[in-house]
């Protein structure tokens, strides 16, 4: 079992190789038990996706996605994401991914956790 802890946590889109589908209203909320982790994601151009993951003994996650974006298509592809944990214990996912949608295209992006705020 890892020492990394998705469960509950929540990441916004921080950098994305491109101007794709991946932008700073992305969320994604990520939940886990044992080394399995799953979620969600929806925001910017993305209308809803999904995930899974693998979480492997140095935290990184061997994940596999779908989505649907806000122009009717589907797009699925796979990603290994790299923690790094922050002064504050917050995660920021370093991500390698593959699209193969279509064409097998490859990127990179950034993923940061957001703290939620307490609403009392």
């Amino acid at each position: 079992m890892t020492d990394y802890n998705y469960d509950g946590r929540r990441f916004v889109g921080l950098v994305n190789y491109d101007d794709g589908d991946l932008t700073r209203e992305t969320l994604f909320s990520y939940l886990q038990k044992e080394n399995t982790v799953w979620g969600t994601f929806e925001g910017g151009r993305i209308r809803i996706g999904t995930l899974v993951a693998d979480v492997k003994p140095d935290g990184s996650l061997d994940m596999r996605w779908l989505y649907l974006n806000i122009d009717g298509d589907f797009r699925w592809g796979s990603c290994i994401s790299v923690p790094e944990i922050l002064p504050d214990g917050r995660y920021r996912l370093f991500e390698s991914w593959t699209d193969f949608t279509a064409e097998e295209i490859t990127g990179t992006s950034v993923i940061e956790e957001v703290r939620q705020v307490d609403q009392r």
